[in-house]
């Protein structure tokens, strides 16, 4: 039977606040980053001359993914991938930084609102993780092609069979990846209903006038629309059966995390 990976418990990636929903295995949190639609990712710039310094969070396509080789040399274990444009201030840093540069990436999966009796116990349903890690400017061509692979198809399952491939030298030239030794990581969630005070239960007649419970959220995709210069008569299955099985999965998994004791 296979041993669970776990990321050790360090001051760094330590959950302080409500510490019984921090998890640190391996799985749960590679399993948020590769659900989140979008990812952040946090690092410091260099100081420009007669400004203040301050941290810079952006935006971006990432997926996770273990990369094997052919070369004895080659790191078989998972790293975070992340998509942007050859010319970002981030991609230029992390080709320029020989240790890899600092950063953080956050996913957040909100699966619902939960109404308490009172505003302090309102709260949500969520999955979130948070990742700190060496980034480095991918240089190698047969790692950066299966990375792109990799993102595309993390985000449209089957697109990248199914678009113009391979990209054309441009388009690589154009494209940079980066590449994250995960230093550390944890994850944190919460599930169920409303947790109120006991006092409050006991109030009867409130119990009457305020309605609680749990709205679940979920991600929906909505019905393809065609580009105006599609020539493909009707939308092929791989996408509506992603939009199909992507809604039916999200607005289950929000239900079940809202009726979890």
């Amino acid at each position: 039977m296979a041993t669970e990976e776990i990321y050790a418990q360090t001051a760094q990636n330590k959950v302080r606040r409500y510490g019984p929903r921090g998890v640190y295995d391996h799985d749960r949190v590679h399993n948020i980053i590769n659900a989140a639609s979008l990812v952040h990712v946090a690092f410091n710039p260099p100081a420009l001359d007669g400004e203040d310094q301050f941290p810079v969070i952006l935006p971006m396509l990432g997926a996770m993914g273990t990369f094997i080789s052919a070369s004895p040399s080659s790191e078989a274990e998972p790293h975070v991938y992340l998509h942007g444009s050859s010319a970002a201030r981030l991609m230029r840093m992390g080709g320029d930084a020989p240790t890899g540069l600092a950063i953080c990436i956050e996913a957040t999966l909100l699966d619902g609102y939960v109404l308490a009796l009172t505003p302090f116990s309102h709260s949500c349903n969520y999955r979130s993780a948070v990742v700190f890690g060496n980034a480095r400017l991918l240089t190698d061509a047969e790692e950066r092609l299966w990375a792109m692979e990799l993102i595309t198809n993390n985000t449209i399952p089957d697109r990248w069979a199914n678009s113009r491939v391979p990209p054309t030298k441009s388009e690589l030239t154009a494209t940079a990846i980066l590449k994250v030794r995960i230093v550390s990581a944890s994850a944190k969630q919460r599930a169920g209903g409303p947790h109120d005070d006991r006092k409050d239960l006991k109030d009867g007649e409130m119990r009457k006038k305020v309605w609680t419970g749990v709205v679940p959220v979920h991600e929906a995709l909505g019905e393809p629309i065609a580009s105006p210069d599609n020539l493909v008569e009707n939308v092929p299955s791989y996408v509506t059966g992603w939009v199909e099985q992507a809604n039916v999965t999200t607005k289950s998994h929000a239900v079940d995390r809202a009726n979890d004791p």
